[in-house]
């Protein structure tokens, strides 16, 4: 496995860089004031970004989901599960969107569940089963691997 390398950039911030068992190299900066860019370098000469990607906070944060999900230990002595944790968000496309959690039926039809909902405005944990959806409102989702993808699919009207 590789492991990334960290570099201080002075007056810029820091880079953090890995280079794929493909032999690719891929950067994320990250600037002293938060700004955040995903490069993609030149195997040949590491100084020459072939590519930039600039990322909002909310959307590293989205990126960093997609591609590491949080997984959940077991409680030691209790029968091991994967559980896994995600975000997934309530698009304009979702038909649950303006509709309330029980309309879901989520937990029933996928064994995960929806413990929290971030909105702008602030989260609510637990959400009761009449919570109201709103577009641009994030699920956070546990369950195993199976359930959370379904709540996914459920979500997007799949």
């Amino acid at each position: 496995m590789n492991h990334p390398t960290k570099t201080t950039l002075p007056g810029i911030g820091t880079r953090h860089d890995l280079v794929t068992e493909g032999g690719k190299h891929v950067s994320v900066v990250v600037h002293n004031d938060g700004r955040r860019f995903l490069g993609f370098h030149d195997p040949e000469d590491d100084d020459t970004c072939q590519a930039t990607v600039p990322l909002g906070h909310d959307e590293a944060a989205a990126l960093a989901q997609l591609l590491i999900p949080e997984r959940i230990d077991p409680v030691p002595g209790e029968l091991e599960i994967d559980l896994v944790t995600e975000h997934i968000p309530i698009t304009a496309k979702s038909p649950y969107s303006g509709r309330t959690l029980g309309d879901t039926q989520a937990r029933s039809r996928t064994g995960a569940s929806i413990v929290a909902v971030l909105r702008r405005t602030g989260a609510t944990p637990s959400p009761t089963p009449d919570f109201r959806f709103a577009t641009g409102d994030t699920l956070v989702v546990v369950g195993t691997r199976e359930g959370v993808d379904a709540v996914a699919d459920l979500i997007a009207g799949g």
